[in-house]
């Protein structure tokens, strides 16, 4: 991993470049007193100074109610394809990208990383990506943002648990809590990428 941009000043953030290009961990600081504390999650300027140019257009926040439950993989294809900024609004989960960019290095290759209400970190996963999860602890909350606007008719999935792709959920023999759509999802080998 390396360091694209180190904390400097009242309100920055550390932004680590990881094994997948573009897929980028994010910490913000938190500023901390007897009240709690204030953190900034997305600062366009720090973003572009670290060469990442998102508009992000909506935000998404979602509740899991049991420890288990799986979301993903899901993408949205073009013309409305999204890139992500991923956050945990309260308790723990295991986010996941995986390249599915045609002619990529890394085409089928994942990065997973916890991200909690305490460690405050964020994920960037890009256009061109699966993204999934999986709760560790009951009442988790996934806050994030979206560089495009939900379009139906572009949403796709591909089965969480293929075999072909390897991810390691850490599920630890707990039954995945799915929905109908992502039980049904297709296997990676049927799928073709509208992304090159």
């Amino acid at each position: 991993m390396k360091i694209d941009r180190q904390p400097e000043g009242p309100l920055s953030m550390d932004i680590v470049s990881l094994d997948i290009p573009d897929v980028k961990l994010i910490t913000p600081r938190r500023f901390g007193d007897n009240r709690g504390f204030f953190s900034e999650t997305w600062n366009r300027a720090a973003f572009a100074e670290a060469g990442i140019e998102a508009d992000f257009v909506q935000d998404n926040h979602s509740l899991s109610v049991q420890a288990g439950t799986v979301r993903g993989l899901h993408f949205q294809a073009p013309p409305h394809a999204q890139a992500k900024l991923v956050r945990c609004g309260r308790g723990r989960l295991f986010d996941v990208a995986v390249d599915i960019r045609r002619g990529s290095p890394t085409f089928g290759q994942w990065f997973g990383v916890e991200l909690s209400f305490d460690n405050g970190r964020q994920m960037l996963v890009p256009e061109g990506f699966l993204h999934g999860f999986v709760t560790r602890e009951p009442d988790t909350e996934i806050v994030y943002k979206c560089s495009d606007y939900y379009a139906p008719e572009c949403d796709g999935a591909v089965r969480f648990d293929d075999p072909d792709l390897g991810i390691d959920w850490g599920l630890g023999g707990l039954a995945p809590v799915l929905s109908d759509k992502d039980a049904r999802a297709p296997a990676f080998a049927a799928f073709r990428s509208p992304f090159a």
